[in-house]
């Protein structure tokens, strides 16, 4: 059923203040605002890989401060850091005498995982496994976590420091891998002007309610994406695991996140819609960090461009999608 109009153009309006509020904040980074607002929107977790100080922590606490209502929390990440630092703990209460939880870190409404890749691959374990269950289980019972759980994590370049790369079943848990690169002149000139950051991030007003955005996240599935389209992801996706320069191809997982993100971009955008451009888009940002090639190749976007324009030919053709 189509979406009411009435219904769109709110939803519109609310997600665009909210972006623009964020714009405001993280200046001259406007595709990476809108990526991380596609995640939000569409249930897809959020990696960010780059070197310190760029603002990703001001992006996490940014993000949450502009919607009213959200919890947010930070887990620095170690070797030494343990499961239970992040997911919680049972433990007996003598007063009462029964056993209580307390809840960890995941049990926020947006968790910053910093540099995740300097946590041993046990803990790392215990984070992605809350991100692709949505719960947690201590002593064989199961905790639900946010309905609007949404993780940012960062790490730092492979080669930086100690650290635990992530395996290709654990990314698989992320729905982008993003860079956030260095301001340019103009913006970084902007940023030395204000005074104090923390005063600046306290100072931040919310720009929307949690309800709303609940709203709205219910609403992404009812954006149109035709069965034209639908196929054509699906035919990228069996396409990267034949291609014979790719070891290891698209699962299944990354097909549905895909089609989430473009209905959430798509909406971001003001269209009710999902264009065959935004699945090439989608696929450029959410697949690389996904696959492995046969060797090694960190650029895997010329071939992604390759897939999908031979499977749009194929798919699609001169037909409108």
């Amino acid at each position: 059923m189509p979406i009411d109009e009435e219904i769109f153009k709110g939803a519109f309006d609310d997600i665009k203040m909210l972006k623009d509020h964020f714009s405001q904040i993280i200046l001259g980074k406007e595709d990476f605002i809108e990526y991380i607002l596609t995640g939000f929107l569409s249930g897809g977790h959020i990696l960010i890989e780059d070197v310190p100080g760029l603002g990703k922590t001001t992006a996490a606490k940014a993000l949450s401060k502009l919607i009213d209502g959200t919890t947010t929390s930070r887990i620095q990440c170690t070797p030494d850091l343990l499961p239970y630092d992040i997911t919680g703990v049972e433990f007996y209460d003598a007063k009462d005498s029964q056993f209580r939880f307390e809840p960890g870190p995941v049990f926020a409404d947006i968790v910053l995982a910093d540099e995740l890749n300097r946590a041993n691959p046990r803990t790392q374990s215990a984070l992605l496994e809350a991100m692709a269950e949505s719960q947690v289980t201590i002593s064989n019972k199961t905790y639900p976590l946010s309905p609007l759980f949404f993780v940012i994590a960062t790490q730092n370049p492979i080669d930086n420091e100690a650290s635990y790369r992530l395996p290709l079943a654990e990314l698989d848990r992320f729905l982008f891998k993003l860079t956030m690169g260095y301001p340019s002149l103009v913006h970084e000139t902007a940023l030395l002007n204000i005074k104090n950051n923390k005063t600046y991030l306290s100072n931040i007003t919310p720009a929307i309610t949690i309800n709303r955005i609940t709203e709205i996240r219910n609403l992404i599935p009812s954006i149109h994406c035709s069965d034209a389209l639908i196929h054509l992801v699906a035919c990228i996706a069996q396409a990267t695991r034949k291609d014979p320069r790719i070891l290891l191809g698209a699962s299944p997982r990354a097909s549905m996140q895909i089609v989430h993100a473009a209905k959430a971009i798509a909406l971001l955008r003001n269209r009710s819609f999902v264009t065959d451009e935004d699945i090439k888009e989608i696929i450029t940002i959410a697949l690389p960090h996904r696959l492995r090639s046969v060797d090694d190749s960190k650029d895997l976007e010329p071939i992604l461009l390759e897939i999908y324009q031979k499977a749009w030919s194929n798919s699609l053709g001169h037909h409108e999608s």
